[in-house]
């Protein structure tokens, strides 16, 4: 018995050898095949350099750009793929009927004049430019937009013509998009700005006015944002070249930190994206910096400004609800309202925040006036900028199914951070506010440095008097946002549009010759909205993205987007 499995084992032994040197001899057959194709190959190649070489150069710059166009139409092909046809959200009042009352009415009608201002000086001097020069009337652009031309202000305008009722302007601006707003440049451009500007501007045309063409360049921009995220992490880059794809962050940010208010104020308009083209690659995006940011420690409960998108780490222990940090907060909040309130992960990350910025940054001041300071290595500087003063707005907005009652408490913060932010208007001679205001000694709601007492057109100040009106119907807004609106019109407009002034606390002051895309967006479109009725875009089925594009709720329970427990 034990000599017939031993020779069992001897035979499967030699057979083993057999297939061994079975095996061999294919793998050097397989070797030589390999070897004489790559001689092949090589001798084809030489004799294909051999013919370039006897043509001359304009033959070979020919079948070079032959090539281009080939690659270009592939690439037409792909981009103008039709989308599948989703669902229209419900869309409620995109028109509204006039005011009834003639003061308002004759100031809603001067904000529009304003806007037909703006418009037609951009138009006759800055036409395809990124934004305008004013006085020196010509067209003016800064590095967030790389180094092309891109119509910054025709997009961003857009749904402003469009609630004005500004039609034939409206049209001229779809023109020009559909004709010459390409994306397919050597251009490096901020993917926050791009996003809340340019796929924000165009979303928002889109569900607006319903033409196809603002949604399938939103589709094709956003395809071109999309390798800012290939990072070890997933937080997106702060800038991409738009034509090659490759990103890096900016030179200034804490050790080649992303930043907060820039990788997390993508959601509203990755949603939509999902939605409209049934890919759910976007909100995966979104969801994956969601995720990330759950996991990570927060100091006190805070969110650093800067994280690292190589090593998944905070950089610099800098906490703002202004500038680096601001929109972040605001989005968690408009996740949840997007969501048709079904996004209670959002709402939770939010509440949880806000109790956070309470506890450490909001105080009172000596004079009694609520501000925001901003939390700096472990220490609390007293200071606010004119971007942190949209969070009155906010705490207004996300007053209502807030956590333990606290509804009339948020409403009441928010009507506190409105007044704040009046007085820094008040207490400047142009009645227009500085970009930042300190709360130190007996100086309150003044900007100190000289570099801090410049207007830019912004309208964070007018979008919590927007908020604050529609959640109150207290008159003094509407007093608030006119006594702004008139200062605007007698300090920044000049003949060729509308300029930032240099300094708000002299009475003649210097211009900085720039009619930014956002003035247009923002400033006039809350100003007109504050003087227009609710049912005009109300909030219960639109929700402004940062720009002030305002994009519908989402019913999201029969989507693709129905993976994330959060909406189930």
């Amino acid at each position: 018995m034990e000599e017939t499995s031993f020779q069992a084992s001897q035979s499967s032994f030699s057979g083993l050898g057999k297939v061994t040197r079975v095996s061999k001899l294919n793998t050097r057959e397989e070797e030589e095949r390999l070897r004489n194709k790559i001689r092949a190959d090589h001798e084809k190649a030489l004799e294909e350099a051999k013919e370039k070489l006897k043509k001359s150069r304009d033959e070979i710059r020919a079948e070079i750009q032959t090539e281009k166009n080939k690659v270009a139409q592939e690439m037409k092909k792909k981009e103008s793929k039709p989308l599948p046809p989703v669902p229209v959200p419900n869309l409620i009042g995109i028109n509204s009927e006039d005011p009834t009352d003639k003061d308002i009415r004759e100031k809603r009608d001067k904000i529009k004049e304003m806007m037909k201002h703006a418009w037609e000086n951009y138009r006759q001097y800055g036409w395809g430019h990124n934004e305008l020069k004013p006085i020196a009337r010509k067209g003016h652009s800064t590095n967030i937009f790389g180094n092309s031309q891109m119509g910054a202000t025709i997009v961003d305008a857009l749904d402003t013509l469009y609630i004005m009722g500004l039609h034939d302007e409206f049209r001229e601006g779809q023109d020009w998009i559909d004709k010459n707003l390409d994306f397919s440049v050597n251009s490096e451009v901020s993917v926050f700005e791009v996003n809340i500007r340019f796929i924000g501007g165009l979303l928002a045309a889109y569900y607006l006015s319903g033409q196809e063409v603002f949604k399938l360049k939103a589709v094709q921009l956003a395809g071109k944002l999309l390798p800012a995220f290939n990072t070890p992490t997933g937080i997106p880059w702060a800038m991409v070249n738009l034509k090659s794809g490759v990103g890096r962050n900016w030179g200034w940010a804490s050790a080649g930190s992303s930043i907060l208010a820039e990788f997390g104020t993508l959601h509203m308009e990755f949603v939509h994206l999902s939605y409209l083209t049934g890919d759910p690659v976007y909100y995966n995006k979104v969801m994956h910096i969601r995720k990330l940011l759950q996991k990570m420690d927060r100091p006190n409960g805070l969110y650093p400004n800067y994280l690292n998108p190589r090593t998944g780490r905070w950089g610099q222990h800098h906490t703002s609800v202004g500038g680096l940090g601001d929109s972040f907060y605001e989005y968690l909040l408009k996740a949840w309202l997007m969501s048709d309130k079904m996004d209670t992960e959002a709402r939770k990350m939010y509440d949880d925040a806000i109790e956070a910025i309470e506890r450490h940054l909001i105080r009172k001041s000596n004079g009694g006036l609520t501000y925001i300071g901003e939390w700096k290595n472990g220490h609390l500087e007293r200071k606010m900028g004119h971007l942190t003063c949209f969070a009155g707005g906010m705490f207004a907005l996300g007053a209502d199914g807030s956590r333990d009652d606290k509804a009339g408490h948020y409403l009441q913060l928010g009507a506190e951070i409105a007044h704040t932010c009046h007085e820094s208007y008040d207490r400047t001679t142009l009645k227009l506010g500085p970009e930042a205001f300190k709360f130190d000694g007996g100086l309150e709601a003044v900007a100190v440095r000289q570099n801090e007492k410049y207007y830019i057109l912004r309208p964070e100040v007018i979008e919590t008097y927007w908020y604050m009106w529609r959640f109150t119907h207290d008159p003094k807004y509407r007093q608030w946002g006119w006594e702004a609106a008139q200062a605007i019109d007698k300090y920044c407009r000049v003949s060729g549009g509308f300029s930032g002034v240099k300094d708000v606390y002299s009475s003649s002051p210097a211009y900085d010759d720039v009619q930014q895309s956002f003035f247009l967006a923002e400033t006039l479109k809350y100003l007109y909205l504050l003087f227009s009725n609710d049912d005009l875009l109300p909030l219960d089925n639109w929700v402004f993205n940062t720009e002030a594009h305002p994009l519908p709720v989402l019913h999201l329970a029969n989507t693709t987007l129905s993976g994330n427990p959060a909406y189930r």
